[in-house]
Parts: C-alpha cells; sequence; structure tokens
C-alpha cells in the first residue's frame, strides 16, 4: 500500500500500526542504538508526588507495539491545562502521544528518518486524538492498564504533559495536521526528541512526574515501560 492510500485509509488505531516486517526492522534499529548506550543515560529528576487523598484519578496506559500513549478524560482536565480542548469539544477521551516530528509524521519512515531520530537531537511532535467509546473497545487490539492517579498526582502528569505543548505569543497551539487515526491531531511540541528523550522515555517521565516508580532507563522499549507499568496498575485488555 502506498504512502498517500495508507494515510487515507488509517482511520482506526490498528490501521496506523506498522506492518510485520515494517516493526522487525524499526525495532531492530531502534534495539541496537537505543540500549546500546542506556546505561550512559542521566536519571529522572523528577520527585514522586506523595499523596493518598481521594478521590482518585484514572488514567490509561495503551501499548501500540512501538510507543504507548496516555489516555485520560477530556473532563477531568483543566480548560487552561492545555491549549488543545477546543480542537475536541466532543470527545469523552484524549490520548496524548509523543515522538520524533519526522518519523511520527510520515506514513512509511524509512531507515534514515529512524536513524535520524535515533542519532541526532530533533523536533518533536505531540499527537492527540479524540474518541468516545469506552477505551477498551477503541483499543481493541492494544494491550492497556488502568491506573489510579490521587489527585496530586493527576494534576502534576496533566501539568507535565501540558508543559510540552508549544505555544504562540497569544498561548495557541502549534497545529501541524491531521493525525493518524480517528478524530486526531499533530501539535508542535517545544521539547527535543534524542538518544535518551525517546517516546517511551518521556511517558515514563510524566507518569514518574504523576508519582509512579516508573524509570526512563527502562523505558526504552515499550515493553519495559508496560512491564513497569503493570506492577502499578491493572492489565484490563491484552493485545491479541
Amino acid at each position: 500500500m502506498s504512502g498517500t492510500m495508507w494515510r487515507k485509509n488509517r482511520c482506526t488505531p490498528e490501521a496506523a500500526r506498522p506492518d510485520g516486517a515494517g516493526k522487525a526492522w524499526i525495532r531492530l534499529c531502534f534495539l541496537f542504538l537505543l540500549t546500546a548506550c542506556a546505561a550512559c543515560a542521566a536519571p529522572v529528576g523528577e520527585a514522586p508526588v506523595s499523596d493518598d487523598a481521594k478521590p482518585r484519578k484514572t488514567v490509561y496506559l495503551v501499548s501500540h507495539g512501538w510507543h504507548a500513549g496516555i489516555v485520560v478524560s477530556r473532563d477531568d482536565v483543566p480548560e487552561d491545562a492545555w491549549p488543545i480542548l477546543a480542537d475536541f469539544p466532543d470527545a469523552k477521551y484524549l490520548e496524548i502521544g509523543w515522538g520524533d516530528k519526522d518519523f511520527y509524521e510520515t506514513p512509511d519512515p524509512h531507515a534514515g528518518i529512524v536513524l535520524k531520530a535515533a542519532l541526532l537531537p530533533s523536533a518533536s511532535v505531540l499527537h492527540v486524538v479524540g474518541f468516545s467509546d469506552a477505551v477498551p473497545r477503541y483499543f481493541s487490539r492494544s494491550e492497556i492498564i488502568r491506573i489510579d492517579l490521587p489527585a496530586a498526582g493527576f494534576h502534576a502528569l496533566i501539568q507535565g504533559i501540558g508543559e510540552s505543548f508549544a505555544r504562540d505569543g497569544s498561548g495557541k497551539a502549534d497545529y501541524l495536521g491531521p493525525g493518524l487515526y480517528g478524530d486526531s491531531r499533530f501539535y508542535l511540541s517545544r521539547e527535543r526528541y534524542h538518544l535518551f528523550n525517546t517516546c517511551n522515555a518521556w511517558t515514563a517521565r510524566r507518569l514518574r512526574r504523576a508519582g509512579l516508580p516508573i524509570r526512563s532507563l527502562r523505558s526504552i522499549r515499550v515493553e519495559g515501560l508496560m512491564s513497569q507499568a503493570r506492577k502499578l496498575g491493572r492489565v484490563i485488555s491484552h493485545d491479541r
């Protein structure tokens, strides 16, 4: 399938996944380049948030095979926390992903893009998806972990994600175009993607900021991230 046809047909989360061969070489490239230097990376600096107060807020960690997204209830996000809420007025849930701009936005990434993303600091984007189906139904072929956070931890998570959005002088997000599936959009991030700040490490840092003992050094690959999260939440759906 051509890149153009793939883009037109990627209306579901599953349609956005690389095929078996694509997954294999993408994982091979990242395994070689990322794990080779993992021991040299700096530890996460955020201190865990301690708060046992009720009520708790629910978030979901969704594995897409090569990276994971964070899903939150749109109504749980304060209107002034993220500059993109008005773009998804009817959504019940929002999924947030982050990664290298060129790699994320390219339908059929080639080896050059993968190597550049791994070796050179580069621009990054946030991928936001709005949907209203139940989370397990919308991501029916993904592993999903439900995590209940105390109020302070959830606030820290939302704040950490919000800080990643690049904004113009009026505070508006920099919209880059339609996303990969469903009602989704790309927005420019103010952060740089590099060997020690990969998509999964970014997600790990946000969860650690929420008070969860998740280490970015163990989150180079999505399985490392998910294996830590399984001990902190409840698996409600398995990849099948």
